[in-house]
């Protein structure tokens, strides 16, 4: 059996620093399931199984649609000799790291070989991914062991996310994924994309690599991070220590990273040793990559493939919407043998494709304002868009709405990649709040009273959190809280026919005492 089409071997998700656990990650749960489409979009769905079309017209539209990351143009002969070579022969023939040999490798191998089922699972789920990431490892001429890392930081779940917000397949930190370009936003996150993630993770790898000049230091700073590895380094020089791996002083995590590679390193070279099995894995990509050049619902380019739409998600994982958005995201990733009826069934499809669109808010509303002028319900228009409770909508955010039958245009690539969805609290107008200090008045003090935080009301008057007011000094506060009145005390007849004439003059203020206060409606 011969693919004439161009092809995509695929690929690998997710990492970062500061995700490796001291034991090797619990599985994550499924993703979960996207919102259902507008009941619209139901009406006009194709039916559920794709229809294999034959049309030479439509095949010869299908085949430009096919895409070769990695060889361009290259066909894949599945009775080749390589193809069928074993791949987890080919990762051992690429070994080169320097072995370790101590207490904490011996622990995490008896960890593994405690749990055959779940290396099984973890493997079989890895054989995926393995075939695209050992491509991309050997074309950079880096050690196969780095195909391996997976393994450890994410047990190849591609939406595995960390307590610190590690997320994806390499587990990348927020801030790192967008050091190398990985797009997080409203409609995606590509440290989940099993294609973009795999190419940041050995981008970094190699960066570290040539910032140490050894694999383990490098290994070390992707979990602790560089700045970390490069003071414990420059600790012991100052000591007069080596500086290798194994002399550093390291937090236990970080200690314990480097040999669990180590120990899946050995369980690969070896399974037998350690009473488990590995599940045979082809030399030759898993998926193929398939051009889409609208906008498309999820659900129906899982119907065209002809997968479930849980299996469609963990071959595209990155996808925050029910929507995918060709701007942004131009190529989903489909097992090799759905790949053809998929590009030949979206050739052929003449029905909508996308029930959904991007929305710019105009003026900050709230949701339910945004859910009577977009048609939609109000729990909908929240499910959708992530917005919880008691929340307004600001101007300028995006949200996710249904597609009307006169939009023609496709989400911009500037919306696309920029999105973004800002709330501020659905809270009554704060009020501005004038004062005189009294004898014994703090900022503390002050906070307390009008229910606000001390850090705001020292930046409202320009002085630190723990001052103390001078006694008359002028006091601004924004609160929607009133301080209580004291309770009124019997008063001489005098000073009640005094407090009564003032009380009748436009501009009289109140003494109390705590020192002068008027409130008046206006915000910060």
């Amino acid at each position: 059996m011969t693919l004439l089409h161009r092809l995509s071997p695929l690929a690998a998700a997710v990492l970062l620093a500061a995700c490796a656990t001291t034991a090797p990650p619990a599985e994550a749960p499924a993703p979960a399931p996207l919102p259902s489409p507008p009941p619209a979009a139901t009406e006009t769905a194709p039916p559920a199984a794709p229809v294999a079309l034959t049309t030479p017209q439509v095949r010869e539209a299908a085949s430009t649609l096919l895409e070769d990351n990695l060889r361009p143009g290259e066909k894949v002969d599945l009775d080749a000799p390589d193809v069928k070579q074993d791949l987890w022969a080919r990762v051992r023939q690429g070994f080169q790291l320097e072995d370790l040999d101590d207490d904490w490798v011996r622990k995490a191998e008896a960890w593994y070989a405690a749990r055959p089922d779940y290396v099984e699972r973890m493997t079989t789920r890895g054989s995926r991914y393995l075939f695209h990431i050992l491509e991309e490892v050997e074309k950079r001429g880096m050690p196969s062991e780095l195909a391996l890392l997976p393994f450890i930081e994410s047990a190849f779940v591609t939406h595995a996310v960390s307590t610190a917000k590690a997320t994806g397949m390499w587990q990348f930190m927020p801030a790192t994924g967008r050091d190398f370009d990985l797009k997080q936003n409203i409609f995606r996150d590509d440290r989940r994309d099993v294609l973009a993630s795999t190419r940041a993770a050995l981008d970094y790898l190699g960066r570290l690599y040539k910032m140490f000049g050894d694999w383990h230091l490098a290994l070390a700073a992707y979990n602790w991070g560089p700045g970390n590895v490069q003071k414990a380094i420059a600790r012991n020089q100052r000591a007069g220590l080596p500086i290798d791996y194994e002399s550093l002083r390291i937090p236990d995590e970080t200690r314990y990273y480097v040999p669990k590679l180590q120990a899946v390193k050995n369980i690969v070279f070896a399974p037998d040793r350690f009473g488990l099995s590995l599940p045979p894995v082809a030399n030759h990509p898993y998926f193929l990559s398939v051009k889409i050049e609208r906008d498309i619902d999820v659900e129906l380019a899982a119907r065209l493939a002809g997968l479930s739409l849980e299996t469609f998600q963990q071959f595209n994982p990155q996808m925050n919407k029910p929507v995918i958005l060709a701007a942004a995201t131009p190529q989903v990733l489909l097992p090799y043998d759905q790949a053809s009826a998929f590009a030949e069934n979206l050739a052929s499809h003449n029905g909508p494709m996308a029930s959904w669109t991007a929305w710019v808010v105009p003026k900050t509303m709230s949701p339910a304002e945004a859910a009577r002028r977009t048609g939609m319900s109000e729990a909908s228009l929240r499910d959708v868009n992530k917005i919880p409770p008691k929340m307004l909508v600001k101007a300028g955010s995006t949200l996710l709405v249904p597609r009307g039958e006169h939009v023609r245009d496709d989400v911009s690539e500037r919306l696309a990649d920029s999105a973004s969805l800002n709330l501020a609290p659905d809270a009554p107008p704060l009020r501005r709040v004038s004062l005189k200090a009294g004898k014994a008045d703090t900022v503390a003090a002050i906070a307390a009273r009008y229910k606000v935080r001390a850090e705001q009301v020292a930046q409202w008057n320009k002085v630190g959190s723990s001052a103390r007011f001078k006694p008359g000094q002028a006091i601004v506060v924004y609160t929607a809280f009133t301080p209580r009145a004291a309770a009124p005390q019997a008063q001489a007849p005098a000073r009640t026919a005094r407090l009564a004439k003032a009380a009748a003059r436009p501009a009289a203020k109140a003494k109390g005492g705590k020192g002068r206060t008027v409130i008046a409606a206006a915000t910060p």
